[in-house]
């Protein structure tokens, strides 16, 4: 899964860097012969294996090229879950230091029973704290949380 994952990589790198190459690729203005001979070409010198060659080919004669960004990160999303991975996006008001990250990434995986990597999101209007969204869940540790958590036991309490 890997060696694909990696040639899929390569052709959005690729399609990211160079906005001809992605303009005359993407464009159904320009004839799907040359459009695939282009990208044939491409993926040979690239030294893209053949299954992958065909499926952007596929993608071509379906018109379908232009999802190919979206095809890649489910494909990524896939073979991460096959790997035993999940990936937990996390939004803080500030950008975390390397041991931060790290104590996250152990918290969350101690808590989800499986390997989780971190998509760090900068939100400048969060006050402070974090909020993680992983597997369908949500632990929500920004200070506006915490203070309604207070507010709801002093209240509770009076």
């Amino acid at each position: 899964m890997s060696e694909v994952g990696s040639e899929l990589d390569g052709l959005a790198e690729l399609l990211e860097s160079n906005d001809e190459l992605r303009r005359a690729l993407l464009t159904p203005l320009f004839p799907v012969k040359e459009r695939k001979a282009v990208l044939a070409s491409i993926s040979e010198l690239a030294g893209v294996s053949v299954p992958v060659r065909a499926f952007y080919s596929y993608l071509i004669d379906q018109r379908r090229l232009f999802d190919f960004f979206g095809i890649r990160e489910e494909y990524q999303r896939l073979a991460d879950e096959d790997a035993g991975l999940v990936t937990a996006t996390v939004t803080t008001a500030s950008p975390l230091d390397e041991r931060r990250k790290d104590r996250l990434r152990r918290a969350l995986s101690e808590r989800m029973g499986q390997e989780v990597q971190l998509d760090v999101v900068i939100d400048e209007n969060l006050i402070g704290g974090a909020i993680a969204e992983v597997g369908g869940m949500v632990f929500d540790g920004s200070l506006s949380a915490q203070i309604q958590g207070l507010r709801a036991n002093l209240t509770k309490g009076s």
